[in-house]
This record gives structure tokens, sequence and C-alpha cells, in this order.
């Protein structure tokens, strides 16, 4: 026999999840206190690092039913929600959106709302890479230097290597790693 629980989420400590319980209520759902999952936590983290969302999966078996007011209770954006909802499927657990009509988001007209998603996060996913490209090219062309800073030239390490010292005391030297020492130690440093 199926089971319903309820996932409730606020963001900080001064909000309360009694209108979620109590909307959930109203469309229905006569879901027992023991299997209502309460939590306080960002919608900035993702459901996989969230405490209660993971107990709550520690106690839902194949057939169960979790009921959400909205999508964002799930994830922090579409693709987050979208791997939520395919992970609670894998399991065989039946997702409902009440402010999707309650539909059942691993039912065919679930899956055509989640293919719908789809499309946005990989939207999404398209306007990040196309904003971080353009970013990097403006920073570029204003001619800021991309990457980490250099530790040490191999001019330095040439130096050293010179003044007779070997890899591990210019290492200690010039604080950096025998590897850094090492990448730079047959390198020319004029072509630096």
């Amino acid at each position: 026999m199926s089971r319903t629980f309820l996932y409730t989420r606020v963001s900080t400590t001064d909000q309360t999840t009694t209108n979620q319980v109590q909307e959930v209520q109203a469309a229905g759902f006569a879901i027992q206190a023991q299997r209502i999952v309460e939590e306080t936590i960002s919608g900035s983290t993702s459901a996989s690092e969230r405490k209660g969302f993971q107990k709550l999966l520690e106690r839902m078996e194949t057939g169960d039913v979790l009921v959400v007011t909205k999508l964002d209770r799930l994830g922090r954006n579409a693709i987050d929600v979208q791997s939520t909802v395919q992970m609670l499927e894998a399991k065989g657990i039946r997702v409902h959106c009440l402010a999707l009509g309650g539909v059942d988001l691993t039912s065919p007209a679930g899956k055509m709302t989640m293919g719908v998603l789809a499309a946005v996060a990989e939207f999404e996913r398209d306007l990040l890479i196309e904003r971080t490209q353009a970013g990097l090219s403006r920073a570029k062309a204003e001619g800021k230097v991309l990457g980490r800073p250099r530790v040490t030239g191999a001019d330095k390490v040439q130096e050293l290597k010179t003044a007779g010292l070997s890899q591990s005391a210019v290492a200690t030297q010039l604080e950096v790693s025998l590897s850094t020492v090492k990448r730079l130690w047959s390198v020319d440093a004029s072509a630096s």
C-alpha cells in the first residue's frame, strides 16, 4: 500500500511551513504528521545536499507518493528539479506538485511537463555559458590576465638553478611545490 509524504521547505527561520501544510490539506491530501518533513534551508542548496530531504528519501519506498506545493521546494533551478524528479521516479516514487494542478510528475502528463522543464534547463545552461564566454571575452579585451596567478616564473627558477641550488632547495626558497620547480627547471627563461 502506498504512503503519502509531504516535503515542505522555507529559506529562513522567520518563515514557517504552515501555509504549505494547509495548502496540501485543502487540496484533499490527508498526510499523517510523521510523514511531513519540514525543513529550513536556502533554496540555493540542491535537494541532494539537504539533510531533511535525505531523511525523507531514507523513509520512502517504491510506490510511495511525495507531495510538494511548488517545484522550487524540490530544487534550486530547473536542472536541479529535473534531476530530483528523475531520481525519485527511478526509486518508484511518484511526485505530485500542487502548483501544477496536482499533476504526478512521473505520469505521461507529468513527463511532458518535465520535458518542458528540461528545455528550460537547457536554455538556462546555454545562457549561463553564453554569459560566461561574453564575460571572459570582455575581460581579455580589457587586458585582464585570466586564470590562476603565477606563483613564480622560469627566470627565478633558472637564476637559483644557476646559483647551484637543488630543485628541492629552489622549491623551499620560492615557497612553491617541487612539481612547479620541476616544470620550470628546463624552461628557457627568455621564452617566458
